[in-house]
């Protein structure tokens, strides 16, 4: 095998191990590669047989001793997780399809139409909702939290005792974070995280197990407020994201299947195809909610999310994102006791940034420039150790006991370096009628000074951004800055990863903005005339977007975001540059944040493009053969053994019109998923004699939505022994026009046809229209470009 030195096994059973129904290969066949030799642009290397590696643990009755669990999950890069099935995002333009939609008057197009937007606007105003609540419960808990810690301060501050309010302030923070890793970790794991690369694989056609669960999103938002409020250095704008994309895969489907209530409305959208086009509305949406960016949660959904796009599902998502910012900022004026006041731009009030005072010359562009550059090498800082942080949590971290102990230490470290940090400050700054300090520690400074450095640490990262953009030049020395930056970008890196809801959005910006006014700051030493560098908010702003930029590599988006949540166009222009020179500089050393994230979860994601040096592969080398195909008229007995069959799990089959005796492939008629077989079966659609038709139809369409999304195991479903000598007829349920490819067509080819139509099956036939293999995502997506050229992953069950 190619690139890969060594199987990675830690079980005690054998390779010819398999996974049940709950992990399912990812959307068609695992069937033999032969081995072959194959010449790529770095000169010959060998591909070998692909075979699956078992990664999973191995439950027994003994679990608890030292031998069930293994102290260290090896890891392997060079692996594809075989838990992640694909998305049906082709539609399957069956029979009952097509008379179902010419069945459709122009009114039922229209009303299918209408209830989009009515979608849309239930997501944005469901969104902006929970927003709110997030945005209320932090406040009051973080507020709740400052305020004793900060009175017990200055009471221990003459007296002595010191120690005291570090302890209070550690074990607050501890209790926070112990809560929220315990609701994550026993509770639902995948809401750990920003859940961004989660969404984005799920966008992209990979379906991430329980992401968009209601379960899910319950867990995302408390441990999201228990997170921020118990001081770890992370956001709430990141979990607003998941949980808007949650809120919209449920709203869209007009049922929960957790909560087994079935509401009877929006049941045309239960399908793939549908539920993607809302699960981007609602990730704009949260994007939305978060900085009181509407344009910008458009673009990020368009950027860093969906796969597939047109014009009215534009619309539709930038009106979501509408309603989801005036709900957020219209509870919160009523909650502030302002009810006419909706100008707050989202969670994150960046304050509105005068022209006058922000505004810049032509010469300090190429100081813009410099700054993206320093993002960039910040930001791949940053992505490195936190790629090696979290291969070390994959290998010793994995229980969740251990988890939730990280995650209470990584808080109580937080408190005592900002403890120590504002203990050993000397920046005393004159409380001044001008200064926007929630809650401001004099702790050794003279009366009506303040601690510069409690301003940074002793609130919420909010807080903290916006203090940093609008406090006056002067408010922070440059020691105070350096020392804050250092501290604070090691302390972001090791709590995200934690089993924690959190973000790194609001950490990035906080960064960047401390060491773009510390760079302010310098340039007003280093210069003559110091006056023209007088402002160092705008170099704190342009700071704050070096470095998310540097972290998560967004461009437009994030130069659109940045510019509605302050509420100030001018400076689009370098804020535009300073993001793509970050990227740029970035990319050279290390992917960005998310995806790294989604490779270290070994997804099977597919990129914009497929490798540069693949054109020399063709469908032959990629696809799996042979294939399993069905019969139109099929016994019963063959599918359901077919299906039970858990050496392959398979969840495509062409089927083909004949099968002659020599085991020669047949004539491609049409394709018919696991899905449909196991509905098919669940109602018993068969006949007794194998040369019998149905005279008339059992299923309909609204059958299979009822099925969707958790379709049963073929081992819930009995069939009796004469069952299984009847017939399934399967023309009117397959798809009859399936997309195929010749075996010679080229790799970069396939590729884009299963990329850009969303495929989860690709037939690949000789030139006799007989079917001679299968590609499906994980054919795709194991090849990439390495160190040395083209490389082949191995598949696992991870």
């Amino acid at each position: 095998m190619a690139n890969i030195t060594k199987k990675v096994s830690w079980t005690s059973r054998g390779d010819d191990a398999v996974a049940g129904e709950e992990t399912p290969l990812l959307n068609g066949s695992e069937e033999v590669r032969y081995t072959r030799q194959l010449s790529g642009v770095g000169g010959m290397f060998h591909i070998g047989r692909l075979s699956t590696v078992d990664l999973e643990e191995d439950v027994t009755s003994d679990e608890d001793s030292p031998k069930g669990r293994p102290n260290e999950i090896p890891h392997n890069e060079k692996l594809l997780s075989l838990k992640f099935e694909s998305l049906d995002y082709d539609n399957s333009e069956n029979q009952l399809f097509l008379e179902e939609e010419r069945r459709m008057s122009y009114m039922g197009f229209r009303c299918l139409e209408i209830s989009r937007w009515v979608i849309c606007g239930l997501i944005g105003f469901l969104t902006g909702l929970i927003a709110c609540c997030i945005d209320i419960a932090v406040e009051n808990l973080a507020g709740v939290k400052y305020f004793v810690v900060k009175e017990n301060i200055e009471k221990f501050t003459e007296a002595g005792g010191l120690s005291i309010s570090l302890i209070l302030w550690a074990v607050l923070n501890s209790s926070f974070v112990m809560v929220g890793a315990i609701t994550v970790a026993f509770i639902e794991p995948i809401a750990a995280g920003s859940g961004i690369p989660q969404i984005k694989c799920y966008l992209n056609g990979v379906k991430v197990p329980r992401v968009v669960r209601l379960k899910t999103l319950v867990v995302k938002v408390f441990g999201v407020i228990c997170s921020v409020a118990g001081g770890l250095a992370v956001g709430k704008e990141g979990p607003m994201i998941h949980s808007g994309a949650v809120v919209a895969a449920g709203v869209s489907q007009g049922r929960s299947t957790s909560l087994k209530k079935d509401f009877k409305i929006f049941e045309y959208f239960r399908r793939d195809t549908e539920k993607r086009d809302f699960v981007s509305a609602g990730a704009a949406a949260g994007v939305s909610a978060a900085f009181g960016a509407p344009v910008g949660g458009v673009l990020f959904s368009l950027e860093e999310g969906a796969s597939f796009w047109n014009q009215m599902l534009t619309w539709r998502i930038f009106f979501a994102s509408m309603i989801s910012t005036f709900t957020l900022n219209f509870f919160l004026s009523i909650y502030n006791k302002k009810p006419g006041d909706l100008s707050s731009p989202g969670l994150i009030n960046f304050g509105r940034f005068e022209s006058d005072s922000v505004a810049y010359n032509l010469y300090e562009i190429p100081l813009f420039i410099v700054m993206g550059a320093i993002g960039g090498l910040l930001g791949a800082l940053f992505n490195k150790l936190n790629y090696w942080l979290t291969i070390f949590r994959i290998r010793y971290v994995h229980r969740p006991c251990l988890q939730v102990m990280e995650a209470m230490l990584v808080a109580a470290v937080t408190a005592t370096v900002s403890f120590v940090m504002i203990y050993t400050s000397n920046d005393c700054q004159p409380l001044g009628p001008d200064q926007s300090e929630e809650y401001p520690l004099q702790l050794f400074c003279a009366d009506g000074e303040y601690n510069s450095m409690a301003s940074a640490f002793f609130n919420t990262p909010e807080r903290s951004v916006r203090n940093l953009f609008h406090n006056p030049a002067g408010s922070y020395n440059w020691e105070t800055l350096g020392v804050f930056t250092v501290t604070y970008f090691f302390l972001a890196c090791w709590t995200y990863g934690l089993a924690v809801s959190a973000g790194v959005f609001i950490p990035s910006l906080l960064i960047g903005a401390a060491w773009g006014r510390l760079f302010g700051i310098l340039l007003a030493t280093i210069t003559s005339s110091g006056s023209i560098w007088a402002d160092p908010g705008k170099y704190a702003l342009i700071g704050a977007a070096a470095q998310l930029g540097g972290i998560v590599r967004m461009t437009l988006s994030l130069t659109v975001i940045m510019v509605e949540a302050t509420g100030n166009v001018t400076y689009g222009l370098p804020i535009m540059l300073v993001l793509m020179t970050a990227k740029i500089v970035g990319d050279y050393f290390v992917e960005g944040l998310y995806d790294i994230h989604i490779k270290l979860q070994s997804v099977p994601f597919l990129h914009w493009d497929a490798p540069a040096t693949s054109h020399w592969l063709t469908a032959r080398e990629v696809m799996g053969a042979p294939v399993t195909c069905f019969k139109r008229l099929e016994k019963v007995g063959t599918i359901v053994d077919v299906l039970s069959n858990t050496s392959t799990n398979h969840n495509g089959f062409p089927v083909v019109a004949s099968m002659s005796v020599s085991d020669e492939p047949g004539k491609i008629c049409g394709l018919i998923l696991r899905s449909q077989l196991i509905v098919l079966l669940k109602h018993k659609v068969f006949v007794e004699l194998a040369r019998s038709r149905l005279t008339h139809r059992k299923l309909q369409l609204k059958d299979f939505r009822d099925a969707y999304p958790r379709f049963p195991p073929i081992q819930s479903i009995h069939v009796s022994q004469d069952e299984r000598e009847c017939v399934m007829d399967l023309s009117e349920f397959m798809n009859p026009t399936p997309y195929t490819v010749p075996q010679e067509t080229s790799l970069p080819r396939v590729f884009k046809l299963f990329r850009a139509l969303g495929l989860r099956h690709l037939v690949v036939v000789d030139h006799e229209n007989r079917v001679v293999g299968l590609v499906t995502r994980k054919d795709l997506a194991r090849y990439h470009l390495g160190k040395h050229g083209l490389e082949e992953l191995q598949l696992a069950q991870t």
